[in-house]
């Protein structure tokens, strides 16, 4: 009995091992936080391949910026509505050698917002700018003061937030909250996954099937 009682206190002890270090990774994970940029195409927001000073979107084209701490763009938090280009821009006629351009500003939740900062409630614009516009000069027309790092990333829009641009920081309550701005579409959200991984727990169990096994072969020899 001794043996099997070492052998299922060595089982215990790999399984707390295995969950201990799963807290620990999601204890020290971390994202940035900063104004992501993306594209309507349809009803799904796609990650933008270029950066809206150099994108120059054409006429009709819809927007989006999201305030959020990520981790990565694979996971990156869209803007939670997906309004189209004719409800944004109704009302904004055609000009001869300007162009219409829909812009959604998702200013994101409480939880991703910088200490002792609250972010405002979602905007939609539609810029009527020059043809050859850029999404930046888009932007610039319609939800100024912009403020931009010495890379030209972009840092604030409509001066949220008031400083601070891209920092590292412990990552957030993956909740997206309420689709913002109020629209009729759709709202697009992403869901997080905390808890351990599958992969976590078909290791446990497999640790505790070969440790079970052991402590029956331990007996049966005995018996």
């Amino acid at each position: 009995m001794n043996r099997a009682r070492a052998l299922a206190t060595a089982v215990l002890t790999l399984l707390t091992a295995l969950l201990l270090v799963q807290g620990a990774g999601a204890a020290q994970a971390a994202g940035y936080r900063y104004w992501s940029y993306w594209e309507l195409d349809g009803r799904t927001w796609v990650w933008a391949t270029q950066g809206p000073s150099s994108l120059r979107p054409a006429d009709g084209a819809v927007q989006g910026f999201r305030f959020a701490i990520t981790e990565n763009s694979a996971e990156a938090s869209r803007p939670r509505t997906t309004q189209p280009f004719a409800e944004i821009c109704d009302g904004t006629p055609e000009r001869d050698g300007r162009k219409r351009i829909a812009l959604v500003v998702d200013f994101g939740t409480p939880e991703h917002a910088p200490g002792g900062e609250t972010p405002p409630e979602g905007r939609t614009y539609c810029a009527s700018v020059a043809e050859d516009a850029s999404a930046a000069e888009a932007l610039a027309a319609v939800a100024a003061p912009l403020r931009y790092d010495s890379s030209a990333m972009l840092c604030a829009i409509e001066g949220y937030p008031r400083t601070g641009c891209g920092e590292q920081v412990a990552a957030a309550d993956p909740s997206d909250g309420p689709a913002e701005p109020a629209s009729t579409g759709s709202a697009s959200t992403d869901a997080g996954s905390p808890g351990p991984s599958l992969g976590l727990w078909a290791g446990a169990g497999a640790v505790l099937l070969l440790g079970g096994a052991a402590v029956w072969q331990s007996r049966r020899r005995r018996g």
